[in-house]
C-alpha cells in the first residue's frame, strides 16, 4: 500500500467517477469528470440535498468554482465554500486524498489478479479509516472494509469499493480513476 501511496503522490491528472449502489449513507451520490494535482477540475455531480437529487456541472479554477443547476446559467462561488459539500480536487492532493488514504490503510492483503477497465490489477483488501476517506468521499461517517484495485505495473488506484452504513440506510461507494497524466485544461465557462 505505501508503494501505491508514492505513486500516486506523483499523479499529474486523472478521470475520476463516483457512483453509489443502494443507500450509503453519503451526499454525493453520482460524479464524474477530470481533474490536476494543482486543484482545477471540471465534470458533473449529484449531491442529495434535503431528500432532493441535485445535477450540477461544475469547474474549479484556482480560487473560483463555477457550477450551473438544471436551468439557469453558472454561477460562482468560493474553492472553501465548495469544500462544505464536496471537492474533488481533493481527491489527488498528497497530503489528504487517495495517497493519504493509501497510506493509512491497514490489514491489506491481496486477494487475486484482475482486469479492470481494461488495466491489469490486483484485487487487494484494506481497512481505510474514516477521517482519510472523508476527503475523496465527503460525509463519510465510518470507516470501511473496501476492496481496492491496484494498477500491476505502477501501483496507481485504478478502482474502490467501499461498503458503508448499516441495515437499510447502507450501500457501496464505488470510486475509479482513469487517464492518469491525460492533457487536462480546465477553461472558466463563458
Amino acid at each position: 500500500m505505501k508503494k501505491s501511496a508514492t505513486a500516486m503522490r506523483t499523479v499529474k491528472s486523472a478521470a475520476f467517477a463516483i457512483e453509489t449502489e443502494g443507500s450509503p449513507p453519503v451526499s454525493v451520490r453520482k460524479a464524474d469528470g477530470r481533474l490536476t494535482a494543482a486543484g482545477d477540475a471540471d465534470g458533473t455531480v449529484q449531491i442529495e440535498v434535503i431528500g432532493s437529487l441535485q445535477e450540477l456541472a461544475f469547474v474549479l479554477l484556482g480560487d473560483t468554482v463555477h457550477f450551473k443547476g438544471p436551468t439557469g446559467g453558472y454561477q460562482t462561488m468560493t474553492r472553501r465554500q465548495l469544500a462544505a459539500f464536496y471537492d474533488p480536487s481533493a481527491i489527488l492532493d498528497p497530503a489528504k486524498g487517495v495517497p493519504a488514504l493509501l497510506a493509512s490503510s491497514t490489514k491489506a492483503a491481496t486477494q487475486a489478479e484482475e482486469e479492470v477497465g481494461g488495466v491489469a490489477a490486483y484485487r487487494v483488501t484494506a481497512t481505510l479509516p474514516q477521517a482519510a476517506l472523508s476527503t475523496v468521499v465527503p460525509g463519510v461517517q465510518q470507516g470501511s472494509d473496501a476492496t481496492l484495485w491496484l494498477d500491476k505495473a505502477n501501483g496507481r488506484l485504478v478502482k474502490a469499493s467501499l461498503p458503508l452504513g448499516k441495515g437499510e440506510a447502507s450501500g457501496t461507494v464505488v470510486v475509479t480513476l482513469s487517464d492518469y497524466d491525460a492533457p487536462v485544461q480546465v477553461t472558466a465557462p463563458k
